[in-house]
């Protein structure tokens, strides 16, 4: 089994991302992303959404979403997706004002992201806060072709 780091981040496909992260234990994932590592493994997950990215699901959609990523000592890193025009963007240097922010910590941003997580029950839970467009909070993932591990 391939080892949960950056360097097999950028060499592996979606559904293997979606595996790595399903058999990685939470607290090597929380490890990982309290690390050096934390920013490119963000960037490198960041940087393939528009490659995953469903034109054909979000119709004439037009949305901002924030995704705040909290880290270890309250730090925090937060990216912009910007859908408009049936294509999707994405930054680490938010400019626009968001439709939606989303609050979470890394481990949990990676199993949303790699589909091993119910995005519904972790804002349920608490694990996922969300303010703005909840709508558009709950349709997300259809947005996305999200691997299923």
């Amino acid at each position: 089994m391939t080892e949960f780091n950056l360097e097999s981040l950028s060499s592996i496909g979606p559904k293997e991302f979606a595996q790595l992260v399903k058999s990685t234990p939470d607290s090597k994932i929380s490890e990982i992303m309290a690390s050096d590592s934390r920013g490119k493994i963000l960037d490198e997950v960041f940087n393939r959404m528009p490659t995953l990215f469903r034109a054909d699901k979000a119709g004439d959609a037009q949305a901002v979403i924030h995704w705040i990523i909290t880290g270890p000592n309250g730090a925090s890193n937060t990216y912009e997706t910007v859908i408009e025009n049936g294509a999707c963007t994405v930054t680490n240097e938010p400019v626009r004002d968001p439709k939606l922010a989303m609050t979470m910590d890394a481990v949990t941003f990676l199993k949303v992201v790699a589909g091993d997580g119910n995005p519904m029950m972790l804002f349920m839970t608490g694990k996922i806060k969300a303010k703005g467009d909840l709508a558009l909070a709950a349709s997300i993932a259809k947005l996305f072709d999200i691997p299923k591990a």
